[in-house]
């Protein structure tokens, strides 16, 4: 498929004014296929040639003015409309088009549960083409018509309130002017749950088989959604743009959600079957305000060209976590954003692949080189970044800026520039350059503290490598001369870095220095030898969340950088993690040692160890929270035991239980992950795997199942998952996903060893022939990552050399392999300085 360059799209913009479009969609005409005729209403502002975009099954018939086109002058996704003249036309287009299996375009499933079918679009970046035909660029807004025939015991939901007509036939109200990407239609025989607030139809709608589960969470989903509605309008001077605000949980949905205006489109995974931590319940919430945050910044206000997508995703993500914490139960949810999110922009921005948050407009040529820039850093550091500029700024004069940004480009494009000018005008701040240095740079800045202690006082320099100004507040902090291991705040003070002068206070040294706290700019920072050293004793013991993540972080940053031994961190979980109240920390630290640091980070004959230092800290969180009082805590503990037991023996006792010891019982999420574990030590066979999916065949049993099945020890199911995953072609993207991740386990090395050699070609072509979505899919699940030795990397390092690779496989196995070099380098690192060493 031809890709949109910019140029071609700043051109079309320049000849064209798009009105509106007539969208009628047939979703009767068979499996494989549905019907799709548009009619586009537009006019050239003067005589010229241009196309429009759509990739159909078959193009039945074109018509220009009344003027049969050629069907034949189709080439890939691109109908030439030559000849026009300056005014209006008419462009109607009938196509036959292709149901999706990988979460593209129209995505057709059917539930194994009980056979019933659902469909949805998804239609970012520039997949509109593959529902109808369009000028596929987000600067061409128009007017949205659009009409559905489905199965009579179907629902249809779209964009505007839609209204059944009889005879299967659904209408959906026109749409103000919107962006080709936000076009949604979501049809099924849905299960809903209806309210209204503030005067607007509020819809949740998931399929009929979660319909309990979605029932039981209602109330709490619409308490979110109405506390977020409700903050919002209280920050935003322009209130909620659209006619109604519906929120369907799809299936197979390849991101978290899509802020299709109307029409948020989740993955259904956030319907919970099985039992949850309030974590995720506040991931889910975080979600829910991240997508409305779009309403304005996105869908109001949309982007002109794609370089500055950043943007829309970085006000999404600051406004859902700050929003999160202000008008609901979920008030610490920077912790979650600090321990979690942040570290996936700072480990982004250590690759060779990384960029500015704002990159340049030639950076971003054209809608393949848009896709590669959907990362930890156009959310996690960008979202960060707005942080420090409401710090820097004060939130009064940057919401005027965005209330005035809102005003000047509402149903309209606008540009970077054109939101740093709206900041511009509220305050007089030189926004501008903090722009350029924050926006326009890559990398971490790196803070280090150096301590002096002289004259009955201590003094503060702060050491930057780096080069962006960042305001950080400083703790210091005391042992209690009461309770051993507990840290006092001493005091709490900010810092302009870099400093005009050192900083000096009466007393004596504290005993622990966090720079950073309260995690409000982006910069890795360390501690100097004497607060590392109280860290590794009191850890647990400081008083603040977010100041035990900012320190938790620096020392997952100095594993990563060799400055920290593997070992010592684990001491640290091992001696911390069973003191710990804040569940977002827990598992931040307990899926980095027994991720990153067991399977990457240690050589595999000091795996074992490592993985029983994560089994003893579970232990202890389960014998801790026996009573009952911190269920989230528990699960935490016993899914991660799971995940790093090497024998059994305790979990083939569980399953047989039904329950562990003490609770919790074991629900469908917990049975599979067990079975899964079992399956990778080759304690359990086919025949138990067939039986769990005959007790739970849901879509999540049938991913389960493909897990389990890949994750045998055995060369005939690793040769039989290979053939299903980069063969045959009929995995949809979440069965392909299950079985990747069932695929690669350190405890199976030796077994699959040749396929290190395999997954290159073999990936490769599988993105050649199944597009994006597919080619993410493959990079990141299905890529050996355990496999970590020179052999591996210099495979790698060949493949990155193939001129043939799609842009969206190279970007992310050129991440995957930064990261296997750098799992290497750790591992060197830590063999040059001895195991044992703790700085």
């Amino acid at each position: 498929m031809s890709v949109l360059t910019r140029d071609e799209a700043q051109t079309r913009a320049q000849l064209l004014d798009v009105h509106r479009y007539t969208v009628e969609l047939d979703l009767t005409t068979g499996e494989d296929t549905f019907d799709s005729r548009t009619v586009i209403h537009f006019t050239a502002r003067a005589a010229g040639d241009t196309f429009v975009e759509v990739k159909p099954a078959v193009l039945r018939s074109a018509t220009l003015d009344g003027r049969p086109l050629d069907p034949e002058t189709l080439q890939e996704n691109r109908l030439p409309l030559t000849g026009l003249t300056p005014g209006g036309h008419e462009l109607r287009i009938d196509a036959d088009m292709r149901y999706s299996r990988t979460g593209e375009g129209m995505h057709r499933f059917t539930d194994p549960s009980d056979g019933e079918v659902y469909v949805y679009t998804q239609l970012f970046l520039d997949d509109v083409q593959r529902v109808f035909a369009a000028f596929d660029q987000p600067d061409l807004k128009a007017v949205f018509e659009v009409a559905v025939t489905a199965p009579e015991d179907w629902t249809v939901l779209g964009n505007g309130i839609a209204t059944h007509t009889g005879g299967g036939r659904w209408r959906c109200a026109p749409t103000p002017p919107l962006a080709t990407y936000f076009v949604a239609v979501a049809a099924g025989p849905w299960h809903s749950v209806r309210t209204e607030h503030a005067g607007l139809p509020f819809g949740l709608h998931c399929r009929r088989s979660l319909a309990p589960h979605l029932d039981a969470d209602a109330e709490e989903l619409f308490e979110i959604t109405r506390q977020c509605y409700d903050r919002y309008h209280e920050k935003f001077e322009e209130p909620y743009p659209f006619d109604s605000y519906d929120q369907a949980f799809v299936p197979e949905f390849n991101s978290g959600a899509m802020e299709n205006p109307g029409l948020v489109t989740f993955r259904d995974e956030f319907v919970y079957r099985s039992a949850v931590t309030d974590t995720q319940r506040q991931t889910r919430a975080m979600v829910i305000a991240h997508e409305m945050a779009h309403m304005w910044f996105g869908d109001l206000v949309t982007l002109a060209w794609w370089d500055d997508i950043w943007l829309n995703e970085s006000f999404a993500e600051y406004m859902g976590y700050q929003t999160l914490t202000e008008a609901t139960r979920f008030t610490d949810t920077w912790v979650d954003f600090g321990i979690t999110r942040k570290a996936w922009g700072y480990d982004a921005d250590q690759r060779p692949s990384t960029h500015p948050v704002a990159p340049a407009p030639e950076a971003v040529p054209d809608t393949a080189s848009a896709l590669l820039n959907f990362d930890g850093i156009s959310y996690a550091k960008g979202a960060s970044a707005l942080r420090q500029l409401v710090a820097w700024l004060g939130e009064k004069d940057f919401l005027a800026g965005i209330n005035l940004h809102f005003t000047r480009h509402k149903f309209a494009n606008a540009t970077l520039a054109d939101f740093i000018d709206s900041l511009s005008q509220t305050t007089d701040r030189d926004v501008h350059a903090w722009a350029e240095r924050w926006l326009g740079t890559t990398g971490v800045d790196t803070l280090t503290p150096q301590t002096a202690e002289a004259g009955g006082g201590w003094s503060l320099t702060v050491a930057r490598e780096g080069s962006r100004p960042h305001r950080v507040a400083v703790a210091a902090y005391d042992q209690d001369p009461v309770e051993t291991g507990r840290l006092v705040l001493r005091e709490r003070f900010e810092l302009d870095v870099p400093q005009r002068e050192t900083r000096t206070a009466a007393g004596r040294r504290p005993a622990l220095v966090v720079l950073n706290d309260g995690d409000l700019s982006y910069a890795k920072v360390r501690l100097d030898a004497a607060s590392w050293d109280t860290a590794l004793r009191s850890l647990s013991g400081i008083p603040d969340p977010l100041t035990r993540a900012v320190v938790w972080n620096a020392a997952r940053d100095m594993v990563r950088d060799g400055e920290l031994a593997p070992a010592a961190y684990l001491d640290a979980a091992r001696a911390h993690l069973p003191r710990e109240s804040d569940l977002a920390v827990v598992q931040g630290v307990l899926a980095f040692a027994s991720g990153q640091l067991a399977d990457c980070y240690l050589p595999p004959g000091r795996r074992p160890a490592a993985l029983s230092s994560v089994t003893a800290v579970c232990r202890d969180l389960m014998r801790h929270t026996e009573d009952g009082r911190d269920p989230g805590l528990r699960l935490t503990a016993v899914r991660h035991f799971i995940d790093a037991a090497a024998r059994p023996e305790n979990l083939q006792e569980w399953i047989n239980d039904g329950s562990v010891p003490g609770g919790p019982e074991l629900d469908p999420e917990l049975r599979w992950r067990v079975l899964c574990r079992l399956s990778v030590l080759g304690a359990t066979d086919e025949a138990a795997i067939a039986a769990e999916l005959d007790r739970d065949p849901s879509a999540a049993g049938q991913e389960g199942a493909a897990r389990c099945r890949a994750a045998l020890p055995d060369p005939e199911s690793k040769e039989a998952a290979w053939e299903r995953m980069f063969r045959s072609d009929s995995l949809s993207n979440y069965l392909f996903i299950a079985t990747a991740q069932g695929f690669w386990q350190p405890e199976q090395a030796g077994l699959v060893r040749d396929y290190v050699h395999r997954y290159y070609p073999d990936s490769v072509a599988l993105a050649a022939r199944r597009g994006p979505a597919m080619a993410e899919a493959a990079g990141r699940h299905a890529f050996p990552a355990h496999h970590v030795d020179a052999e591996a990397l210099r495979l790698g390092e060949k493949c990155l050399r193939d001129d043939e690779m799609t842009p969206a496989l190279h970007r992310k196995l050129a991440d995957q392999i930064d990261d296997l070099r750098r799992a290497l380098a750790v591992q060197e690192a830590d063999r040059e300085n001895g195991p044992d060493r703790e700085n």
